[in-house]
């Protein structure tokens, strides 16, 4: 019998994470991080907070000891856990939101982080290219669902300097594409301008 051995790799199709830098700005795959959905259930108090963090509203997002909280719907949010992508995430979420729905997501998206190490303008450059949204509605603390090209994506903006864009994972290298594309054209206008 053959030895089949199964070997992970990252929604890339890389057996390593994903990292390039166009200019001041790096594009990141994130796969170490882990994503749950959590839905209140009708029957159920809405729930207050999860670990500890307060359950964001619309267009807000919350974050601390390596947890993030997203807005997705009413009654409803996405949270991801750094560093937990080999994790039961979902499990750990169950056990801290006991009375409402939780889904495991972490297979089903991909995260990307962009981060500019040149302040904020050539991330809210990049940014202007790629959504059509209201730049104050992408502030730190921040996070929204739009379109980027085709992809339904969530935005969530943890710093002036950095954004993780979460999308299903069936469109990850469209994603990919699509920011190192955006990021390396920028790149290259800001070569020509200097």
């Amino acid at each position: 019998m053959p030895d089949i051995s199964l070997k992970s790799m990252t929604a890339l199709g890389s057996d390593d994470a994903l990292s390039e830098t166009f200019g001041a700005i790096t594009i990141s795959e994130r796969p170490e991080v882990a994503i749950a959905s959590l839905a209140a259930r009708s029957d159920a108090p809405d729930p207050i907070s999860v670990f500890g963090l307060s359950l964001p509203g619309p267009g807000e997002m919350v974050s601390g000891d390596g947890i993030t909280i997203v807005w997705s719907a009413p009654r409803q949010w996405m949270i991801l856990g750094e560093g937990r992508g080999e994790q039961d995430f979902a499990s750990d979420v169950k056990a801290a939101a006991q009375d409402c729905s939780i889904t495991e997501q972490t297979d089903g998206f991909v995260c990307i982080d962009l981060v500019s190490n040149s302040g904020a303008q050539p991330l809210q450059d990049l940014l202007m290219r790629l959504v059509n949204l209201d730049p104050a509605r992408l502030a730190p603390g921040c996070a929204t669902r739009t379109l980027l090209e085709h992809m339904s994506v969530f935005l969530i903006r943890y710093s002036e300097r950095r954004v993780a864009i979460l999308s299903m994972r069936s469109s990850a290298q469209s994603l990919w594409h699509a920011l190192s594309t955006a990021a390396g054209f920028a790149a290259h206008r800001a070569e020509v301008r200097a």
